[in-house]
């Protein structure tokens, strides 16, 4: 009887599956029949006209005569000379790693860290740099002329040497050329010009009649010119620099800083006299001017000075007379007047006189540590506040055969040109001034 029972539990388990199992198939896997719309009617449209074109098949051009062809050299165009207003240190930017890990700089190479488009190698009787921008200073005083240097030609030489030089520049280095007398300027450009085939013709015609002959000595039309850096500031320094310019050390500080300004790469100074960083002198202060006040006063003092006034005309005028005796016999040998350098006539003419001053003005001055902190606070403002470096100053001293020129006054100027990262180098004579001139050598 129990299996009876499994039996009919077993075939009604069996039907169940058949019916729920079909009624799932036919549910969820036959799909329905697909129904379809019935699609727009379409509508039959005639096709365009056929359209013949005719193509005419074109001559083949004629050959051209080649003698009616010309050429026209286009490298060298004229254009109108043109003032360049290049743009400050102020203007700045700075040059990404990428090309090369320069550092800031100014537009164009306003100073060190530019790309280098127009560096250049520079070489100034044998003392060498390379740079971007340069400044070519060269005195212009009698100094540099006298018999015992080669006068005249010795100048030649000199002038030479920088036009040589700016012709073999890169055509993107700037440069600029000053002349300079006892503070009086004349410059070639108001600031740096791209080097260039015409404007070196330009440099040359510029440079030729500075102190060509004994009849036209001097620098005409040249003139001081204002200190723009720190002129609004009580300094020391800056507002005794002018009042002394007649002064060694008071010229120097004066030049140094208007070169300065200039915004360079590299200075060339190529002078008769240059001891470096010197003492500048100073205005009196009250004190010290009521005391000399007292001295000149004196009985004694006035009639001295008298004296010596008198004794002074008549020392003055055989000093010329000598200078004209002398210049007289030069005459008859065929070589030019002697040049006398701007210093004491008459002790140069070997005058001697029985009555001394009496005593000058005492001079009062300011030295050491605070004249090159001037100079670091003037590099400071015009190069590294602008993402510049300063330049290095060069310094080329021109000498008599037989001229002193003392070991301190020489270790004077190694700290000057040492404090600027520069070169100096001293050159006696026509004979070596015209052996040391390297500029020829240059090529860039």
């Amino acid at each position: 009887m129990l299996l009876n029972v499994l039996l009919i539990s077993g075939a009604a388990h069996v039907a169940a599956i058949l019916i729920l199992g079909g009624i799932t198939v036919y549910k969820y896997i036959i799909p329905d029949e697909a129904q379809f719309e019935q699609p727009d009617a379409i509508e039959e449209v005639e096709p365009p006209r056929q359209v013949k074109v005719e193509i005419k098949q074109q001559a083949a051009p004629q050959n051209q005569p080649l003698n009616n062809l010309r050429m026209k050299q286009v490298g060298n165009i004229a254009v109108a000379n043109v003032d360049v207003d290049l743009p400050s240190m102020e203007q700045s930017f700075t040059v990404s790693a990428g090309l090369g890990g320069f550092g800031g700089g100014a537009l164009l190479g306003g100073t060190r860290g530019s790309i280098g488009i127009g560096m250049s190698d520079i070489s100034i009787f044998g003392l060498k740099t390379r740079a971007e921008r340069i400044l070519f200073a060269i005195d212009g005083s009698k100094t540099m002329l006298t018999d015992e240097k080669g006068g005249l030609n010795s100048y030649r030489v000199i002038k030479d040497e920088i036009s040589t030089m700016v012709s073999n520049l890169s055509a993107g280095t700037l440069f600029n050329v000053v002349f300079f007398d006892n503070g009086r300027l004349k410059f070639f450009k108001p600031r740096p010009v791209p080097a260039g085939s015409e404007v070196t013709q330009e440099l040359i015609q510029w440079i030729a009649p500075i102190n060509a002959n004994t009849s036209k000595l001097g620098l005409p039309s040249a003139e001081r010119q204002s200190l723009t850096t720190f002129e609004d500031a009580e300094n020391e320094i800056q507002a005794n620099i002018p009042k002394y310019q007649n002064r060694s050390g008071n010229e120097n500080a004066y030049l140094t800083q208007v070169f300065l300004e200039q915004s360079i790469d590299a200075i060339f100074i190529i002078a008769a006299r240059h001891d470096g960083f010197q003492k500048i002198r100073r205005a009196p202060n009250a004190a010290e001017d009521a005391k000399w006040m007292i001295l000149t006063s004196s009985p004694d003092y006035i009639g001295a000075l008298k004296k010596y006034d008198e004794e002074w005309l008549i020392a003055i005028k055989q000093a010329k007379e000598e200078l004209a005796r002398r210049n007289a016999v030069r005459k008859k040998k065929g070589l030019p007047p002697q040049i006398v350098d701007g210093g004491n006539l008459v002790s140069q003419m070997g005058i001697t006189m029985e009555n001394p001053h009496p005593g000058r003005e005492p001079h009062y001055h300011i030295e050491g540590d605070n004249i090159r902190n001037y100079f670091r606070d003037l590099t400071q403002k015009l190069y590294d506040d602008q993402s510049g470096q300063p330049p290095s100053i060069n310094v080329v001293l021109f000498l008599a055969g037989d001229e002193k020129f003392s070991g301190g006054n020489e270790d004077a100027l190694k700290d000057y040109t040492r404090y600027f990262k520069g070169k100096y180098r001293i050159i006696r004579g026509l004979d070596e001034i015209q052996s040391a001139a390297s500029a020829k050598d240059t090529e860039n």
